[in-house]
Formats: structure tokens, C-alpha cells, sequence
């Protein structure tokens, strides 16, 4: 008895399968990938490329501009083999390799802006508690966590939750080329994609605890450094955006994975466009413009880098 699944999911008319080795017989994205919104997508993040480039080469904050630039260069690369997945001549949206690229780079691409975001709440505690005051920072770490201990705790999640989810999307592009189920690798899917929104959550609330202990900090360096205090919580306000933007983002994966393939969510391109290209490019323009080397790197307005 043979264990391959009928041919389920869409193929779009206008496009006739190649039926080459490396293609399935089903586009699995749900969907004809869509041409402009591939180009869109290359050159903003091309264009957010150069800006965190010269942020790097002004700042000189190097944990936090490289992670973004890995960010960055993850989605351009993503989105070109996404290009890839368009309609032909340009693509072949029955590709699986294209597909699997494309979902690696998309996916990864996040793992470091998240980091950076890591990065930037334990520059700001060092800043706020005087660098190397360590008694100061444990008053406004949340729950006195260091520096050391957050960004550990949630680059090795991220790690994890990534590797579970990039296997579980291999694993749905190998088993819809050879014609069987996806459920296994779906499941896998969403259970990495469980595991990070659970943790990501966690790291806001600790984001808002920082929050709720230097109120009384920015308050002060306010009134005693000329509106400092003020600069202050407009970069932290930028933080706060970004990481609930990113935060949107994974709970739309969540969603759209949970429905399964061939789901309402996974094939619309609206959902995608809307929920997973946007709140990272507006999360990683709002880093570039409230840079937060402006603020602790060479020169900025807390002079000395915590770095």
C-alpha cells in the first residue's frame, strides 16, 4: 500500500508544472509568489543594508550594526530566492529548492535582529547604571539578571527555536515533492515557532520591568544633563516598537502554521506581506533612524560605549 498523499494543495492554472526533479507537485507556499513584492522587499532591505553599513562606520557600536547587517543580507537573500518562486520566466514557483531557500534565509533573518534587540536592553541598563557600576545595574536588570545571562538565554532560545523550524519547513518541502503528508513536518514547525513566541514573551515582559526601574533614572539624567533623560526614552520607545513589531511577526507564523499547509493565512500573500515583511522592515528602519550607537557608541549622546 503505497504511502504517498494525493495531490492536495494549489497549482495555479496559468502555470503549467515542469515536473522537473527538484520540483513539487504543488506550489508549497499556497500561492504564485508575487513579483513586486519580491523587488519591494530586495531593495529596502538593500537600502536598510547601506544605512546600518554607515551607522556602523559612524558609531562604531559593532555587536549591534553587525547583527543588523547579518539581518539585513539574510533577507535580501531570502527574497531573491523568493523572486525565484515568482511566475516564469523570472521563476518557478514548484521549486522546492527555492522554497526551502527562501524560508531558511526569511527565518534566520529575524534570529539576529532579535539578537541586536538583546543587545541594545543590555547597553541600556549599562548606560543608565554607569557602565561599570555593577550594583547599579542589577537595580534596574530585570529580575537583576546580567548582562552575560540575557543575552545567553535568549540568542541560545532563538538558536533553538530557528533549527527546530528551518528542519520542520525542509521536511514539509521534502515530503510535498515525494508526494506525502507534510503533517510531521508542520508539526515540527510549530513547535519551534511555540517555543519562540513563549520565550519572546517572556523577554518583554523583563523589557517592560527595565522599563518600569529607570523611569526614575530618566527622570533624574533629565533634569541633571539638559534632556538627556528625554533622548533617552525616545530610543527606548523605538526598542519597544521594534520588539512588539517582532513579536507580531512570530505570532503570525504561529497562526499560519497552526492552520496547516494549504491553511487560509498560508495561502494568502497578503498575510505575508503584511505580517511578516512589514513589522521587519518598519522594526529594522526604526533601529537605523533611533540607532542606538547614537546613543552609547563613539560619540553619542552618552559619550562613553558600553562596548
Amino acid at each position: 500500500m503505497s504511502n504517498k498523499a494525493p495531490i492536495d494543495g494549489y497549482v495555479d492554472p496559468n502555470i503549467p508544472n515542469p515536473n522537473g526533479d527538484g520540483d513539487a507537485p504543488i506550489i508549497i507556499y499556497g500561492y504564485t509568489p508575487n513579483l513586486a513584492l519580491a523587488i519591494l522587499a530586495i531593495v529596502l532591505f538593500a537600502l536598510l543594508l547601506f544605512i546600518h553599513i554607515f551607522r556602523l562606520y559612524t558609531t562604531r557600536l559593532y555587536a549591534f550594526s553587525i547583527l543588523l547587517i547579518f539581518t539585513t543580507l539574510c533577507e535580501i537573500v531570502g527574497y531573491v530566492f523568493r523572486l525565484r518562486s515568482t511566475a516564469p520566466p523570472v521563476g518557478n514557483p514548484y521549486g522546492v529548492i527555492n522554497f526551502v531557500v527562501q524560508y531558511f534565509f526569511i527565518v534566520t533573518a529575524p534570529v539576529f535582529l532579535s539578537a541586536a534587540i538583546y543587545t541594545t536592553l543590555t547597553s541600556f541598563i549599562a548606560a543608565l547604571s554607569g557602565h561599570n557600576n555593577a550594583s547599579g545595574a542589577r537595580k534596574l536588570s530585570p529580575l537583576g539578571l546580567s548582562k552575560k545571562t540575557i543575552l545567553s538565554i535568549f540568542i541560545t532560545i532563538d538558536v533553538i527555536a530557528t533549527i527546530v523550524q528551518v528542519a520542520g519547513a525542509a521536511l514539509i518541502g521534502v515530503s510535498q515533492s515525494n508526494r506525502k503528508s507534510p503533517d510531521t513536518g508542520n508539526n515540527i514547525l510549530l513547535a519551534g515557532l511555540a517555543f519562540q513566541v513563549f520565550f519572546f514573551l517572556v523577554f518583554l515582559i523583563l523589557l517592560f520591568i527595565f522599563i518600569r526601574n529607570s523611569r526614575k533614572v530618566m527622570l533624574s539624567t533629565n533634569t541633571a544633563e539638559g534632556g538627556r533623560g528625554t533622548v533617552m526614552q525616545m530610543y527606548t520607545f523605538a526598542l519597544v516598537v521594534s520588539s512588539l513589531l517582532v513579536y507580531l511577526r512570530t505570532c503570525f507564523r504561529l497562526a499560519e502554521t497552526s492552520q496547516g499547509i494549504g491553511g487560509y493565512a498560508s495561502s494568502h500573500e497578503s498575510f505575508f506581506g503584511a505580517l511578516e515583511f512589514a513589522p521587519i522592515v518598519i522594526a529594522i528602519g526604526l533601529l537605523g533612524w533611533w540607532h542606538p550607537g547614537r546613543l552609547v557608541g563613539r560619540n553619542g549622546l552618552l559619550s562613553r560605549s558600553v562596548y
